[in-house]
């Protein structure tokens, strides 16, 4: 084997990955919110969740960055995890599109022929386009080119290598199984694509460097390879991402397993497949074919059990925001009857207020607190106080008494009080941090004075209009001489608008904090 056909099938790799990104991120740039909206509101029910998982992926052709995309709804409360799995077993369907790519185009005809007027395509597109949305389609279609002249060498490299082995040197049968489909892993893992370990496989297998099952067996392995992306995505994620990167692992684990314990009968059935629908026999095809029917077989498989497949995975991955976060005291049986859905709003408001006045006291008190330390407590008040409004929605309007009617009215306009008080905390937070900076030792006091008054307003018998004055006389005075110290150049006019703006934000907090505890009394 020369060292010139090594290095020939690893720049093929490198720039069929270069291509790849190219029309992954061009696509998805192309496409803008239209990919998102579809994401969003296309997956009402797990099967529709499928299809929407299995168009995406074959329009921006990377499971990879549907997965991440998917754990990032999830992440924001858009998606359930039952409708996100749904989406995660429509997006291994349609990153097979890919192999069909390489199948039917890659290897009918001289490639050159079809890729380099799609390149010139492309870049002429990038140069001229006033649009950055033409711009990205100019991307996209470069990438295309570019993927087909990298799979053209690949082709070469590895028809160079076949020549200069023998029949048995390498992929011997004697490996096993195991042995490829650890080799597809790898690939995937290594390449951080499964679309690109599958070219390698397909090409290998098309230069008679695989044997048929040996390629399917590394199919299965890059399959189950592309479970790293989601593993390494959610390390530091939040439970939800968590629960959804093992939906993602299990299918695929349990889709290779079926694929592999039938591995001679697919095979069998794809040849016969073959023959019915008068497909051009070969390597490659069956392969593509064989990538396509165990994703889809593994679907079926799975797909009625996603509803008890996301009920167990429910149960994983607890975290203190996520308790939080869900409701104790509302449950849908009580809205019909007023009265009792009345007192259960003021049992869960008290919680919101104890969970708003939790965050409120640590940002004021506790020693090293960064932003990222209250982000999650921050989520959950927010998810709190939708649940709330939400439930008051559904109390029945028909039998309220105007008494009734004022207090659920109260609840919604405290919960959001409470909610922007707990956006507003980052910023009191970082004023808090850049008060002890030397450079603003000159209000120090005043900023002291500031937060005390702020600590002052979550004591129990606080009196809040007095509160309200005090604060509002020192905000006034810190405001002045934050100017005052730019004007004399004393601070510098970005640190000044850092710090005014904080001090601006923490007005607000202040503000919204009052008009909840004093629209909502909790006594």
């Amino acid at each position: 084997m020369s060292t010139e056909l090594v290095f020939q099938a690893a720049g093929g790799l490198a720039l069929f990955l270069l291509a790849m990104q190219m029309m992954t991120d061009g696509l998805k740039a192309f496409a803008g919110q239209q990919l998102r909206t579809l994401l969003g509101s296309w997956t009402r029910t797990p099967l529709r969740g499928v299809g929407a998982g299995v168009l995406i992926t074959g329009l921006v052709q990377s499971s990879s960055a549907v997965t991440v995309a998917t754990i990032g709804f999830v992440n924001a409360g858009l998606l359930s995890l039952q409708r996100a799995l749904g989406v995660i077993f429509g997006a291994n369907v349609g990153t097979t599109m890919t192999g069909w790519l390489v199948s039917l185009v890659g290897f009918g005809f001289k490639i050159e022929n079809f890729a380099l007027p799609i390149l010139a395509i492309g870049v002429g597109l990038r140069l001229v386009a006033n649009r950055q949305r033409w711009q990205s389609l100019g991307d996209a279609l470069a990438g295309f080119g570019l993927f087909f002249l990298g799979l053209a060498l690949l082709q070469a490299a590895f028809s160079g290598i076949t020549g200069d082995l023998e029949a048995d040197t390498l992929f011997a049968e004697h490996y096993g199984w195991p042995m490829f489909i650890a080799m597809g892993f790898v690939a995937t893992l290594m390449t951080q694509s499964s679309s690109a370990a599958l070219a390698i496989i397909l090409t290998a297998a098309a230069g008679n460097l695989l044997a048929l099952d040996a390629a399917a067996a590394a199919v299965i392995g890059a399959n189950l390879g592309t479970t790293s992306t989601a593993a390494f995505a959610v390390l530091k994620a939040t439970a939800s991402a968590k629960r959804l990167a093992i939906g993602h692992i299990l299918f695929n684990a349990i889709t290779g397993l079926i694929a592999l314990a039938i591995l001679p009968a697919m095979l069998w059935f794809i040849a016969r497949l073959a023959d019915w629908l008068d497909l051009e026999p070969g390597p490659v095809v069956f392969l593509a074919m064989f990538h396509t029917l165990f994703n889809v077989l593994g679907v079926v498989v799975m797909l009625p059990l996603t509803r008890v497949l996301a009920r167990q995975l429910e149960r994983l991955f607890h975290s203190a925001e996520e308790d939080n976060a869900r409701p104790r005291y509302l449950d849908n049986t009580l809205v019909k009857t007023p009265e009792l859905a009345v007192a259960a709003l003021g049992q869960e408001m008290k919680r919101l207020h104890n969970l708003v006045e939790g965050l409120l006291r640590a940002v004021l008190n506790r020693e090293g607190l960064k932003p990222e330390h209250i982000r999650g407590p921050v989520e959950a008040i927010r998810q709190l106080g939708n649940a709330i409004t939400l439930f008051v929605g559904k109390v029945r309007g028909e039998k309220l008494s105007p008494e009734l009617v004022a207090q659920l009215t109260a609840s919604i306009r405290s919960v959001r009080y409470y909610e922007e008080a707990a956006i507003q905390a980052e910023d009191l937070l970082t004023l808090r941090n850049q008060g002890s900076s030397p450079k603003l030792a000159e209000v120090a006091s005043d900023l002291t004075a500031y937060f005390d008054t702020l600590r002052a307003a979550q004591e129990p018998d606080a009196d809040y209009t007095a509160i309200n004055v005090r604060a509002e006389e020192v905000y006034q005075l810190l405001k002045s001489a934050l100017l005052t110290m730019v004007v004399e150049q004393k601070l510098s006019v970005d640190d000044a608008d850092i710090v005014l703006d904080a001090l601006s934000g923490s007005r607000r907090l202040k503000d919204q904090w009052l008009k909840a505890c004093t629209r909502f009394p909790l006594s």
